[in-house]
């Protein structure tokens, strides 16, 4: 597919949709360089994820081991009044791992020599069968295929329809993850081993347990993972976008950045609104973060030689469970296309992108139908 006897592709973004893309392209015999412009290894920033059939493919496709157990198991689910009594109760069995022990155990999976930190992208260009991708350090890179993999705020994005950004949804995510042991064990004893939800007017609290940092599932060296929804004009979110140290963020604040005034309300907030094992946990939270709600989908993900998967993309909706299924199966898809023996690249990405697309507008979709559902004030 292009001029060399093994295909080469430009990865740009080193989170979860370029590390999918890079082990799954590797294993129908590309080669890949993927680029991040963030020297250090990235963190735990996302917390909770629920381990989907995509994702557990992606490792398995990649030839990547997951660590055993991979996750932590819930039996049930339950949802909680303002008192703490179980209303509704239901037999759904799943697992929750953490983003950390899913970014840890596929970066490890690439020889160090794939992976280039620090290197900040700025802009590519295309000639016949090569695409040429520029970093601001100069660095050239050049290969038959570009991977736009690098968020909803991608750069690749921004260069192949300019002014297409996510749009605000008007709510907004508080997350925190708290050590097992750190939960007073009365309150642990209702939400152990289940996935506990309470719905109040336009907000929804979730809470599950998922990994420890280090990876481990054992008993007591876990995390209880929590997403709390909650509304939020534009004007306050703003607001709430400046950190402890006046930095103006776009749509994120990661741990240890949120102000000690929006933890104060945050936890106001909570003893007003949610059930007493639900205030503990929130107050035993030491560093909450947040998500800004977002929007995105786009009109093509083809380019010629370059591409855009995962956020970069469809933004769907946390509620969806989605977002990291998503990309794996994107990066899966687009290897298996690309093995398929068609030696036009231009006819097996026409085939890839007519599939993806249809699985971007789908979970967008369902993301923005499930979450008019719970902030919908009640009538």
């Amino acid at each position: 597919m292009g001029h060399a006897a093994q295909p080469r592709a430009t990865i740009i973004g080193g989170s979860l949709s370029g590390l999918f893309t890079a082990t799954a392209l590797r294993a129908v015999g590309w080669e890949v360089n993927l680029f991040e412009q963030s020297p250090n290894q990235l963190d735990s920033r996302g917390g909770g994820i629920v381990l989907q059939p995509d994702v557990t493919e992606a490792f398995r496709f990649g030839g990547v081991a997951l660590p055993a157990p991979p996750g932590v198991d819930s039996g049930e689910r339950i949802y909680l009044d303002q008192a703490d009594r179980i209303i509704e109760r239901f037999n759904m069995p799943q697992s929750q791992t953490s983003w950390n022990l899913i970014y840890s155990t596929m970066r490890r999976a690439l020889p160090p020599e794939v992976i280039h930190p620090g290197e900040r992208f700025t802009h590519f260009e295309q000639n016949g069968k090569t695409v040429t991708a520029h970093f601001e350090s100069g660095r050239v890179q050049h290969a038959d295929l570009l991977v736009g993999a690098d968020g909803a705020r991608s750069t690749v994005r921004a260069q192949l329809l300019p002014g297409l950004d996510p749009s605000y949804a008007g709510y907004i995510a508080w997350r925190g993850l708290v050590e097992e042991n750190d939960l007073p064990a009365k309150a642990a004893d209702i939400l152990r081993e289940r996935f506990t939800f309470q719905q109040g007017e336009a907000h929804l609290i979730l809470i599950y347990l998922v990994p420890g940092e280090d990876g481990t599932a054992e008993p007591g060296r876990r995390r209880w993972n929590w997403v709390w929804y909650r509304p939020m004009s534009p004007e306050n979110l703003k607001t709430l976008m400046v950190d402890r140290h006046g930095k103006q963020r776009s749509t994120s604040l990661p741990p240890g950045a949120t102000k000690d005034d929006d933890i104060t309300g945050l936890r106001a907030a909570a003893s007003q609104l949610l059930a007493p094992s639900l205030q503990l946990l929130v107050n035993a939270t030491a560093e909450p973060f947040v998500q800004a709600i977002q929007d995105l989908r786009v009109e093509r993900m083809v380019f010629d030689r370059a591409v855009l998967l995962g956020d970069a993309a469809y933004v769907p909706r946390p509620h969806t469970a989605g977002s990291t299924a998503k990309a794996a199966a994107n990066a899966v898809a687009l290897a298996r296309t690309l093995s398929a023996g068609d030696t036009r690249l231009q006819s097996a990405l026409s085939r890839w992108e007519l599939s993806q697309r249809r699985l971007g507008i789908s979970m967008s979709e369902l993301g923005i139908s499930l979450g008019d559902r719970i902030m919908k004030p009640r009538a």
